[in-house]
Order: C-alpha cells, then sequence, then structure tokens
C-alpha cells in the first residue's frame, strides 16, 4: 500500500487513529484540560507565522539536517516523552525507541511510562533521553537517576512545569483511571476496538512499570487524573536543579519554560538546554502560546532551545527553527501515528514530517536550516 497515497498528512492520521483506539484513551492522548484554549492558542499563533515565498533558486534538494548538543542528526526533530504511552498501542516505547533508531533521531521516555528504563535498555537508540518527574525522596532520586544511566539514557531531561495535577476534565468525562480499570463501560469501548484489544490481550493492561519498585497502595484517595508518580514526586524548586546538576554527569535539560527571564539562572545552574513548552495544553488553560514566548527566549540565552507544543506539520516545525528552536519534539504526533497504522505508522510520521519540510523549504527558498529565520514574515503575536 502506498501510505502516502492514504495518508498524506498527520491529519489523516489522527483521524484515523480516533477510529483505532478506544474512546477512553482517545481522550487521554488527545485532551488538554480546562476548555483547552491554551492547546487552541497553541494552533492559532503558528498559524499566524508566515514564511515569504522566494523564486527562481533553481533547482536544489533541502538539507534538513543539524547539529544539535554535539550531535549531527539527518533531521531536526524526535520523539518527546508522553505517560503512558503503552495505553496508546500495544508496547508503544519499544516501538518509538526502535523506530528512533532506525530514523537517527531522539527518543525520550516518560518516569510514568509503561515500560521501564530496564525494559527499553535493548532498543534505545544512540540519542536516548530520559524524562524525569522529581521525586521528592533523595533515596529514590538518586535510584531512578542511576537505573537510567544504567539502561544506557545519556540525557535526562526534568520537567518543571507539573507541580500539581492538572484537571484534564476530558480525560476525567471519559471514565479512564490511572492505573486503568476495566467498567463495563470501558470495557464495551475496548470491544469496539478490536485490533487495539488483541493487542492489550496479549501484553495485559498497561501500567507504570518503571515505579513499581517504589509504589505502595495507598493511591485510593487520588483524583481520577493523578497516579502514583503523585504520591513520589514534588513541586521542584532552583535548589532542585542545582542537587540534580551536582548528580547527574550527563547532559541536562529543563522542561517547561516560558518566561525569558529564568533563562539567566538555567544558566547559572549548569543547565545544558532549554526546554521551551507548555504542556502543549494539558496543564494550564491561561498561558499563552508556547510559541509566542520562543522568540523572547532566544533573545535572552545562548543555550540550545528544544521547542513542542501544537507542531502539526513540517511546516510548523520550520516555523520553529525560525523563531529560534534549535531542536523541535512531537508527543501526541507519533502516538497518532501509532494509533493509526501500528509501528509502521512511526516511519511513516518521520517521512511526512520529512517531505513537508522539503516541499516548504523549495518554496521559500531556505536551503538549510539555517535559513529559515530571514524568511519570517508575521509575528506570532
Amino acid at each position: 500500500m502506498d501510505l502516502h497515497a492514504k495518508y498524506p498528512a498527520l491529519s489523516d492520521l489522527r483521524s484515523r487513529a480516533q477510529k483505532r483506539i478506544p474512546k477512553f484513551v482517545w481522550e487521554y492522548l488527545d485532551s488538554g484540560t480546562g476548555d483547552e484554549a491554551t492547546k487552541a492558542r497553541n494552533r492559532a499563533a503558528l498559524d499566524r507565522i508566515g514564511m515569504m515565498p522566494s523564486i527562481l533558486h533553481g533547482e536544489f534538494t533541502p538539507d534538513l539536517s543539524t547539529t544539535f548538543m554535539g550531535h549531527d542528526m539527518p533531521l531536526p526533530f524526535g520523539i518527546a516523552p508522553i505517560g503512558m504511552s503503552g495505553l496508546m498501542w500495544p508496547d508503544a516505547e519499544g516501538h518509538l525507541a526502535r523506530a528512533a533508531g532506525r530514523n537517527k533521531i531522539p527518543y525520550s521516555i516518560s518516569t510514568v511510562a509503561t515500560q521501564s528504563p530496564e525494559d527499553i535498555a535493548p532498543h534505545l537508540p544512540r540519542h536516548s533521553w530520559f524524562q524525569m518527574y522529581p521525586p521528592r525522596d533523595a533515596d529514590i532520586r538518586r535510584d531512578m537517576l542511576a537505573r537510567a544511566k544504567a539502561a544506557g539514557f545519556k540525557t535526562l531531561i526534568l520537567t518543571v512545569d507539573v507541580p500539581v495535577a492538572s484537571r484534564r476534565e476530558r480525560q476525567v468525562r471519559s471514565g479512564l483511571t490511572n492505573p486503568p480499570r476495566l467498567t463495563p463501560r470501558l470495557a464495551l469501548q475496548v470491544a469496539m476496538r478490536p485490533a487495539w484489544a488483541m493487542g492489550m490481550a496479549q501484553r495485559g493492561m498497561p501500567h507504570m512499570r518503571g515505579l513499581d519498585k517504589y509504589a505502595n497502595a495507598a493511591t485510593d484517595g487520588l483524583s481520577p487524573t493523578a497516579h502514583v508518580g503523585y504520591l513520589l514526586r514534588t513541586a521542584p524548586d532552583w535548589d532542585y536543579v542545582k542537587w540534580l546538576r551536582d548528580e547527574w554527569d550527563g547532559d541536562l535539560f529543563v522542561k517547561g519554560v516560558m518566561r525569558a527571564e529564568d533563562t539567566a539562572p538555567l544558566e547559572a545552574a549548569g543547565v545544558d538546554a532549554i526546554w521551551v513548552s507548555n504542556h502543549a495544553g494539558r496543564q494550564f488553560d491561561g498561558a499563552p502560546a508556547a510559541i509566542e514566548a520562543l522568540p523572547d527566549i532566544r533573545a535572552a540565552t545562548k543555550l540550545p532551545l528544544i521547542f513542542d507544543s501544537g507542531i502539526a506539520g513540517g511546516l510548523d516545525i520550520l516555523r520553529a527553527i525560525a523563531l529560534g528552536a534549535d531542536f523541535v519534539m512531537l508527543g501526541r504526533a507519533f502516538h497518532y501515528a501509532l494509533g493509526a497504522l501500528g509501528p509502521r505508522g512511526i516511519d511513516h510520521l518521520v517521512d511526512i514530517l520529512a517531505k513537508d519540510m522539503e516541499s516548504c523549504m523549495g518554496q521559500i527558498g531556505a536551503q538549510s536550516l539555517r535559513d529559515l529565520p530571514a524568511t519570517i514574515t508575521l509575528s506570532p503575536r
């Protein structure tokens, strides 16, 4: 089958995924929080960014490669962490890690993944990043870091924009809890999605395997959107970042930055890269679009910048790079691809994004990513 003929865009994969995974899983993956105004602002702000077409450049093949953190990469994007990936598709973390290796792009796994660092270690690509929700207990922190390092992760991502649990009302309405409990209502939804159901029957209902070592049974008082991770983690402060920098000898990224004034103290703390993100609208419904924050943060620091939130195609990747991002990460998108086509969807999405970038760069006369800033014509705000 010619996948590009049937599914030429990420929107096609998203539509198919909605038809292939149970509704409660879809609501977990696709939802924001509140009225989803931040999620909508992410999209609207990206759409406001214009790039000027340019003519008479002759034939050329755009160069999509970049150098990030001292590594040559064939593409300027990678796979962002999403908690409970394995709920979206059986063995999601394994499929994503292996596909990242095939495509030579970074893969990042969440603390609250359905596979542990030890599970995923045999499948890790060269560029493997471990995303950490900050444990409160220092012994658990050290153990978690040691496990990530032993598994082969060289880069640590500290997520700082989840100081409290978000509401995620769509998820609550769906009936999904953590860990998932198969009520009659949810069981009916599963029965209507046979491919997903068969895969889950073979692997068992997913849970946060990486936290099994630290978990206890005292989860009954948690909200439906919370999970065992909330019993373990804390809201980090600046001292926490400094402690982590002392304990971790690899690259340290801080994810969830939206204020330019936070860049100087992050630099002083020894952070290696800053990740500009509003958690794709999943945490706070009053936040501005992440792309609106990117230019000011770029002007405030020389540190490498990673960007996510609202990316829905190759053009959006180019927009983010043009406004100052050194690298772009996509989370929901790769899970839409998995839900739509299983493992082959991941490689197809990489191909979609690359072809989209090449087409757009041809239209604006950009032979490399370095040419992109000069093409911007409209501000995101």
